[in-house]
């Protein structure tokens, strides 16, 4: 029980000293420290009647934030749905072009194969 109870006891002068060159890491720790001690305090009657009326006051805006995000939503739906058309179609061209010149390319090539084989047959038959 001694050894816990010093435990406990040293946990500030800990603290403190790994705090020390960190003002950002003391700030958390005492906040954290705050946070934790209001936690264990019961609301007082005026603060209780301050929450519930502050609720009351946030329910309509949320209402209203919900209803602008749904309608901002509904805003860009039809200008994302001309966007993905125009990718559709922009890509369909793109696969369409290169289709023709795929089959202009393999057209050439296949001519220029016929023009060579006429030629390796002409210098065959004339050696």
């Amino acid at each position: 029980m001694s050894s816990a109870g010093d435990a406990v006891a040293a946990a500030p002068r800990k603290v403190a000293q790994q705090a020390k060159g960190n003002p950002v890491a003391a700030g958390l720790i005492a906040f954290g420290v705050g946070l934790l001690a209001a936690s264990l305090v019961p609301p007082s009657k005026a603060e209780a009647k301050a929450g519930a009326a502050l609720k009351g006051q946030v329910r309509p805006l949320i209402q209203e934030v919900t209803s602008v995000a749904k309608e901002a939503a509904g805003n860009m739906q039809e200008p994302a749905q001309q966007a993905l058309e125009s990718v559709k179609s922009t890509a369909s061209d793109a696969v369409d072009t290169v289709k023709e010149e795929g089959a202009s390319a393999a057209g050439d090539v296949k001519d220029q194969a016929q023009s060579a084989k006429s030629t390796v047959q002409d210098h065959a038959s004339g050696s």
